[in-house]
């Protein structure tokens, strides 16, 4: 195989600009008359070879939420918008528009083809896995340089290649195991069990966790570590629900005392702060992202899109009081509407973070979500083509930039955060909840208290269901549109019962004089939503069951 470096090299920028090096552009400069090098000269010296596991570095970005292309974690946008939490608004059949409603309503689980397409991505992921196959074949083959270096770099290949398997078994549940052995693979090969691909994931990101080391530091600073590792290790076992490898796995990170929530919630998806562990950097001249134009409010200068996605006055009374507990929303379940001023400045810190709505202050100026406003609404059907107008009075304000003007520069650069300490804690409050050994339900309780610290929220420590339901609660909103939560509804097995005949709703705000507005309970969905349990898995999609002979279509898509 040769591998063409300077694509290898260009677009690719991590946590403390991993590839900004002199050194490596010595290399590009000093010693290569063409872009291509053989495969035993990649592997001869270990700064050639981590050029070849560069690439590799963008599955991070692929399946994150900043994703463009719509190959990553879904092809209906954000996977939110298939939860009561957010509504797309458009009812053209693109990415971030319609896709996430025909999942929502069901209409997706009709065609296993658009199932499968939706949610799944079985070609494009056995794509990479092969293509890391690929690099660690060739990597045992070849490489010639230190033991200690060698080690870190199949950990890293084994993170990849247990990160890709991870998603996949997801998403499937029982899938084809290919390994680093090529000669062995072939068209023709069964399934494995579900366990079977666990403990494959397992051993893969368990053996990157126990090599990387602690910090990275140099040419290397941005490159994967100790605690990426074991994070991803915690977050894949509580998928298999392996409780006690997921409850270790979060405690290695824990115990490293390297990471901690940040003081300021919102201030946790910056670049290189304390709680980020796992991040991927963009820049301008790309890697770039339109995550700020796709969901920016209508008002914003520069915004060609905005608003596609927008939060759901279910997301707004998920958010606690300040003070605790939840505000009384009756009055505003009128549909006749009621001028009283929805208690927006009482909610929790995190409620101001993620949501803006009216009246609340956003680049220096006012949103103004209501009809004729700056930002605008409109009616979810009514009006097929929002053009950034909100179709619930809300609009998305978690992971946008602030300081970005659109007018400026289309494309945004603020990094994806893949895995943060919260979610570390919530998994292993999860774990430890599961597990019940020992003083697992005090660490549970204490996991949670520490979630809820952070923004000055009383807890009380808890036992039983109102425990498991106190980490639900948490991880919808310290997690809300980081992708977790469409996935944390399948595998608890509540999504059959949550998002079945229900539809999800919004408020109408008219201006009906200087500070004073009606707010209307408004119905945004206008059809009930369904979740049939054949959607607990994705199908295989018609390739695989063409090409491979040893398979059949699983029994609840036949």
């Amino acid at each position: 195989m040769k591998y063409n470096i300077r694509k290898t090299v260009i677009g690719i920028t991590l946590a403390c600009t991993m590839l900004a090096s002199s050194g490596c552009n010595e290399f590009l400069n000093d010693t290569m008359p063409t872009d291509k090098v053989s495969d035993k000269v990649l592997w001869s010296k270990p700064e050639y070879a981590k050029l070849a596991l560069n690439n590799c570095y963008h599955y991070i970005r692929i399946y994150g939420v900043y994703d463009n292309d719509g190959t990553g974690q879904s092809r209906i946008g954000l996977t939110e918008g298939a939860t009561e939490t957010l509504k797309y608004g458009s009812l053209t059949r693109m990415p971030h528009m319609s896709f996430a409603n025909e999942l929502a309503f069901g209409q997706a689980a009709a065609d296993y083809t658009t199932a499968e397409s939706f949610l799944g991505g079985w070609g494009s992921y056995y794509n990479r896995i092969m293509a890391v196959n690929r690099t660690y074949a060739d990597f045992k083959k070849y490489a010639s340089f230190d033991q200690a270096t060698q080690d870190l770099i199949e950990a890293e290949i084994r993170y990849f290649r247990g990160y890709l398997y991870f998603e996949l078994i997801k998403r499937f549940k029982t899938v084809v195991l290919r390994d680093e052995n090529l000669d062995a693979v072939g068209p023709n090969a069964p399934l494995m069990t579900e366990a079977e691909g666990w403990e494959f994931v397992y051993q893969d990101l368990l053996f990157a966790a126990q090599t990387l080391p602690v910090d990275r530091t140099g040419e290397d600073a941005g490159r994967l570590n100790k605690a990426a590792a074991y994070g991803m290790l915690s977050r894949a076992m509580l998928y298999a629900e392996r409780w006690q490898d997921a409850r270790d796995a979060a405690k290695e990170v824990i115990d490293l005392n390297k990471y901690d929530l940040n003081p300021v919630f919102k201030d946790a998806f910056k670049s290189k702060n304390i709680e980020s562990i796992l991040e991927f950097n963009y820049q301008l001249a790309g890697p770039n992202h339109l995550f700020d134009d796709i969901f920016a409010p209508k008002g914003d200068a520069g915004v060609v899109r905005g608003g596609m996605g927008v939060p759901t006055q279910e997301m707004v009374e998920s958010f606690e009081l300040a003070t605790g507990g939840f505000a009384n929303w009756t009055p505003w379940h009128a549909t006749s509407g009621t001028t009283v001023d929805p208690p927006y400045a009482s909610l929790e810190p995190r409620f101001h973070a993620t949501i803006l709505y009216n009246g609340a202050t956003w680049k220096g100026r006012t949103i103004e979500p209501f009809i004729g406003g700056r930002d605008g609404w409109c009616s979810y059907k009514d009006d097929p083509d929002p053009q950034g107008r909100t179709t619930t009075g809300y609009y998305l304000r978690k992971m946008l930039d602030e300081g970005h003007d659109l007018s400026v520069n289309y494309y945004s650069t603020q990094p994806y955060i893949a895995i943060r300490y919260a979610e570390i804690l919530l998994n292993y409050a999860e774990a430890c909840y599961h597990n019940n050994q020992g003083t697992d339900i005090s660490e549970a309780n204490w996991a949670v208290k520490e979630i809820r610290d952070r923004v000055s929220l009383p807890y009380t420590n808890k036992t039983g269901t109102a425990l498991m339901d106190a980490i639900r609660q948490e991880r919808k909103v310290e997690l809300a549109y980081e992708g977790h939560l469409y996935w944390d509804m399948r595998r608890w097995r509540l999504a059959h019962t949550a998002y079945s005949n229900m539809r999800v709703h919004g408020l109408k705000i008219e201006n009906v004089s200087a500070g004073v507005f009606r707010y209307s309970y408004v119905d945004c969905d206008k059809q009930d939503r369904q979740f049939p349990e054949k959607l607990y898995r994705i199908p295989l999609p018609l390739g695989e069951l063409q090409n491979n002979n040893m398979v059949e279509q699983f029994p609840e898509w036949r």
